[in-house]
Parts: C-alpha cells; structure tokens; sequence
C-alpha cells in the first residue's frame, strides 16, 4: 500500500493522467508530491534528469509524462513523437531504478495493440502484428517503456508495473484542432458551429470506426487501486468495456451541444484503425470497475470546458 508519508513524484502533473491521478492522490489525503514542469525539467535531457532524482529522492513515481496527439498530430511529427517519448521513458525509468524507486507505474497506450489484433484487445495480443501505420512512432515508443519496465523487474528487482489505458477524455484535454484526438476535437467543432451558427460540422473519415471512452477520472481511480494492489511483471488493461463509433460519438456530441445543423464526411481524412476496445477482464478479477458512463462524462466536460469556463482554444 502506498504510505501517505511517502514522497510521490508524478510526471507530466499538469497533463490530463497526470492531473487526474494528482486528484485522486489529494482526495485520499496524499501532500508529499514532487512535481516539475517541462520548463523546469526537460525529461528528454539525461543529466537533468539525474540531477533532479538525486536532488528530490522521490519514492514512487507516476510516469504520465509523454508527447501526445491525435491522427494529425501522430502522422506529421513522426520522429517528434518517437525520439521525444522513448527519452523522457528512458530517463525516468533508468533514473528510477538508479534511485531505488519503492515503485513505479508506466502510463502507456492502447494504440500499441497490432492494428489488426483480434477484438476486444487482450494484453497477449502485443507484438502479434503489424502497427497503424500513422501512429507508428508513437506506439513503438510506448511498446519500448513496457518492454524496459519488465526488463529492470528482470534483471533489477524493480517493481515497475504498465498500464494500459484506453482513449481517455476529461480535465486538461487539448482542444487544438491540429493536435487533439477525435472526442475534444468534436466538442469543439460542434461547440464552435453551434457558436457561429454554421451549418454544418466535418468529421474525419466514414464514422465507422469503432472507439472505447474512458473518463480520465476513471483511469485515475483504477492507477490508485493498482498501485496499492498490482505487483506483476505483466501489462494491464485499463478500459471501459464500451463502444461507440465514430459517428454515434459525433451525434452524441451534437446531441449535448445542442447543435441543430448537420454532419458531412470528408473521406479524403483516414479512418485509422478499425476497431479499437480493450479487454480489461483481467483488471475487473482484481476488483475495479469504472464509474462515469460516456453521456455524463462527456455532458460534465462539457460543462467545465466550454459552459462555465469558456476555454482558450488553440489552432
């Protein structure tokens, strides 16, 4: 169990995980927090890195701190997101284990899953098959960060675990049209239109591609449990068990923002993969389950991100 006294480093604490895994942490009575921001650490930077663990000695370390982005933002800055992910993994992993981290949690991504894998996704499926070509770089970073936790369990003792959570969405999302995945880009577009009295709103591709939707709060709840009860070398699910398609979501969205004009396609965008919904069964036997549905979490991000505090949107 993590002991409340204990210094807990988190990673990219102003991020969506790693905000929602701060709030969680604070609502359990956790104080003794570490955090930097990217200005004041650059996790790409080794020395640096080095210099703060040997300064701040943290005892366990959330590591949720990564280049993130949608379709778009994947597909053009392929060597960003490949060279920028697997430093700041490298540095906070190694840096861990040099520093006798109690125990670290590694926050990956369900996009390392082959991009035909059998469905639901179960952890085994890893490394099966070929990757979605446009988000390649990203997610054979995120495959290296699981695969260097289990190699310093093997060779070092070190009790580093991997999650693996599903498409999140919640507090903190990035809105910026070119970089955001596809639910904050919607609650934009259609808030926009809504706003400007447009028409008309575009999504990407058919709509049929299959999503899985969890609400950031949900994934922080199921990091504090795992935390406290997961000590094996394996990968774990993290996921609601639902799924949508592309353009249910968008109606859906639509449906919330009161938006009265229509959908078009632009099928010159990709679709990327099919179908994408994790097999958390594993994680259901330890005893977790989510609690927000897809409705009420999207209408309460809503809500907070373009009701009550009219968020500056970029892009």
């Amino acid at each position: 169990m993590l002991d409340k006294d204990s210094k807990i480093y988190i990673a990219g604490h102003r991020g969506m995980v790693g905000s929602a895994i701060h709030r969680r942490l604070k609502k359990e009575g956790f104080n003794n927090f570490v955090f930097r921001t990217s200005t004041e650490l650059d996790l790409r930077n080794q020395a640096d890195v080095a210099s703060f663990y040997e300064a701040e000695k943290p005892e366990y370390v959330f590591l949720a701190a990564a280049k993130v982005g949608g379709i778009q933002a994947n597909n053009t800055y392929r060597g960003e997101f490949l060279y920028d992910n697997l430093m700041i993994q490298n540095n906070v992993i190694h840096q861990s284990y040099l520093h006798n981290v109690k125990k670290l949690m590694f926050l990956s991504s369900s996009c390392i899953y082959p991009k035909l894998a059998p469905q639901p996704l179960k952890e085994d499926s890893l490394l099966t098959g070929l990757l979605e070509p446009t988000n390649e770089p990203y997610a054979v970073a995120k495959i290296a960060g699981v695969k260097m936790c289990e190699a310093y369990r093997n060779q070092y003792g070190s009790n580093f675990i991997s999650v693996m959570p599903t498409n999140l969405y919640g507090p903190n999302d990035n809105y910026d049209l070119q970089t955001s995945h596809v639910l904050p880009a919607l609650l934009r577009k259609f808030h926009e239109a809504k706003m400007n009295n447009n028409e008309k709103v575009v999504i990407w591709g058919t709509g049929k591609p299959l999503r899985e939707f969890l609400h950031v709060d949900d994934l922080a709840d199921a990091c504090f449990f795992l935390m406290n009860n997961y000590d094996e070398q394996d990968f774990i699910n993290v996921g609601s068990g639902d799924e949508i398609s592309i353009l249910d979501l968008a109606l859906l969205v639509k449906e919330i923002v009161d938006y009265q004009g229509v959908i078009e396609h632009d099928l010159t965008k990709p679709d990327g993969t099919p179908r994408k919904i994790m097999d958390s069964s594993k994680l259901e036997k330890l005893g977790w389950k989510p609690r927000i549905t897809l409705m009420e979490g999207v209408k309460q991000v809503y809500k907070e991100a373009f009701v009550s505090k009219q968020t500056t949107l970029k892009g």
